[in-house]
């Protein structure tokens, strides 16, 4: 069952939906609160996990972050990591009024980026019993230094620097300037890119996975935020409550899920779905059954009251 509720983040009004399993009549359900990727919308890959895990017998919030999707916030598009987290705290807020949701029983899913979100945001907020990603993403690493670390550093410093000048024209009154998460020539791009960009151009720029509020731009000067964010240089915080981190074999980000484990403390576990890429993991259901059922058992064994 669904129901599109709203909730509060920084006086903003953020649209999510409520995914419950079908034959819930009543008491308290354990809840998962279920984070985008950077660019997309709780409509896509946020919605497929949902639905699974409300037929085993979760609740599952899914939600669009402030200045995307159905969410309230201007200028559109911001991609403010510190935002980011306080709508996944907020999300937890709201589970916890609600009086079908067991409070002591809400743990965090992170999708891509909010991988990277979701650990950032429970490493301080307790009332996440439970933490797990999929094809996570330090997406402040991602601008520092391009994914896979190749990245030339002028490129950052030439980004800060249309950051910076950017905030002066608002200051002045001019519009919000905006980046594309897909470029413009992507399709002429797609011999040539990596294997990451062909299948993120598939996902979103098709049929498969395409959604009208998805990738619909970012606000330039979000990189001097992006940029001084690091999802996971307190990840050791989340211990003693539990960490799972789902990746795919064949994903070129998959580095993000290795590394974090390493940093973490006990309870921890790497999950690595064979034969995955990192997009596979999105709506694939030979991938996605597999890491639904990590995910199930998981949150099963760490969140029953």
């Amino acid at each position: 069952m669904k129901t599109r509720v709203t909730f509060p983040s920084d006086d903003l009004a953020l649209a999510g939906i409520l995914f419950t399993p079908d034959d819930y009549v009543d008491g308290s359900l354990p809840a998962i609160v279920i984070s985008h990727p950077g660019g997309g919308v709780k409509e896509q890959s946020p919605s497929v996990y949902a639905e699974r895990l409300a037929r085993a017998g979760f609740a599952a919030l899914v939600f669009d972050a402030a200045y995307q999707g159905e969410s309230e916030g201007e200028p559109r598009g911001m991609e403010n990591p510190f935002q980011r987290a306080e709508d996944i705290k907020s999300a937890v807020t709201y589970l916890t009024s609600r009086a079908d949701i067991d409070a002591g029983g809400i743990g965090a899913l992170g999708i891509c980026a909010s991988g990277g979100y979701v650990p950032y945001a429970a490493q301080t907020d307790h009332r996440v019993k439970a933490v797990a990603t999929v094809s996570a993403v330090d997406l402040g690493s991602v601008f520092r230094e391009g994914l896979g670390r190749t990245q030339d550093p002028a490129i950052l410093q030439a980004l800060l620097d249309q950051a910076g000048a950017a905030r002066t024209e608002e200051a002045r009154g001019a519009a919000p300037q905006l980046a594309a998460w897909i470029p413009d020539q992507a399709e002429e791009l797609l011999e040539t890119e990596t294997r990451q960009f062909r299948e993120t151009f598939e996902f979103y720029c098709t049929p498969r996975g395409y959604h009208p509020r998805a990738v619909q731009g970012w606000v330039l000067r979000s990189v001097d935020q992006l940029a001084q964010y690091d999802s996971y240089a307190m990840i050791r915080l989340i211990s003693p409550r539990p960490l799972l981190m789902i990746a795919g074999s064949e994903a070129e980000s998959a580095y993000f899920s290795r590394e974090a484990i390493e940093r973490a403390a006990e309870p921890k576990e790497l999950v690595v779905i064979d034969g995955a890429t990192h997009i596979d993991l999105y709506d694939k259901d030979e991938y996605v059954t597999p890491a639904v059922a990590e995910l199930t058992e998981f949150f099963g064994k760490h969140l029953a009251g």
